[in-house]
């Protein structure tokens, strides 16, 4: 046990996360081994997300459906009567990848990005274990979130959302540098020029407006499905955006608002999530499934 723990201590002091391809060969044997996905290949240039910090996000929603949703006990749903939707699930596709491998539940799963829909597609389509589990939709429209995506005939049990958080490319780049010095830190020597490790196209990475104005938007569009979904969620990267966000939820009417705080590594971010039901409301959607 000792030497297993060391090892991985070594491995991860001399793994290269400043290292594009380096970090997809460690996600692909992530999800091969914890998620049985055995094909899982994203176009240069796309989003390759840090898996730890994106499955702390599924089971911290997990935990909300047990504990208000199932009041009865705190054990998370896994079955295929929850269904979830992913707003801007990317190329990776990496949560509905997390939920579905998890818990057993059903994904549907959106972005306005075509090649990131197509190669979503693929990843399900190629994996047995996804297969009839997720549904990837392409967004039409760039001006809308919820819109287009969530019909009439729809009900899920949450949705969930990591934003764009930079308002700009230069504010993306700044900030991709500035991960790359960190990452390089203590390096003698350090060849390489800064660049995304993790990649991201702009649709991933940058909105006019930034974080804050996607999510007020995102709030407002949400109202519009209030009887539809059980519980609205997303990331919020910037605390400094959880107080206005908190005020456009009751400008908007929901009945209960939860901020989760989450922590990987030194990055330190925060699920926002609401809920235009009541908990009783909520009791009874879970006794119509």
């Amino acid at each position: 046990m000792l030497a297993a723990m060391w090892s991985a201590q070594e491995f991860l002091s001399t793994y290269d996360f400043s290292n594009e391809q380096a970090v997809l060969c460690l996600n692909k044997a992530l999800l091969a081994h914890y998620y049985q996905v055995t094909h899982w290949q994203i176009p240069a240039g796309y989003l390759c997300p840090p898996i730890p910090g994106r499955a702390d996000y599924i089971h911290y929603l997990a935990d909300l459906l047990a504990t208000s949703y199932y009041r009865h006990d705190s054990i998370p749903p896994t079955c295929s009567a929850i269904n979830v939707l992913d707003i801007g699930t990317g190329a990776n596709c990496i949560y509905p990848i997390i939920g579905t491998q998890c818990y057993g539940w059903q994904f549907t799963a959106s972005d306005i990005d075509p090649v990131s829909v197509k190669t979503a597609r693929l990843i399900v389509s190629t994996n047995s274990c996804l297969k009839n589990r997720i549904s990837v939709l392409q967004q039409s429209d760039s001006r809308r979130i919820f819109r287009g995506i969530i019909k009439a005939q729809d009900r899920f049990d949450a949705t969930l959302c990591n934003p764009p958080f930079h308002a700009s490319m230069a504010e993306a780049n700044a900030g991709s540098t500035r991960k790359w010095k960190n990452l390089n830190q203590g390096k003698q020597r350090v060849t390489a020029s800064p660049k995304l490790n993790f990649g991201g196209q702009k649709a991933e990475l940058w909105c006019e407006g930034g974080e804050l104005r996607f999510l007020k938007q995102m709030i407002r569009e949400s109202a519009e499905f209030a009887t539809q979904v059980c519980w609205f969620s997303s990331l919020v990267s910037k605390g400094d955006n959880i107080q206005p966000l908190k005020r456009q939820l009751k400008k908007q009417g929901a009945r209960q608002i939860q901020v989760i705080k989450m922590a990987q590594g030194q990055k330190i971010s925060r699920v926002l999530v609401w809920s235009f039901l009541t908990q009783d409301e909520q009791a009874q959607w879970v006794s119509n499934q």
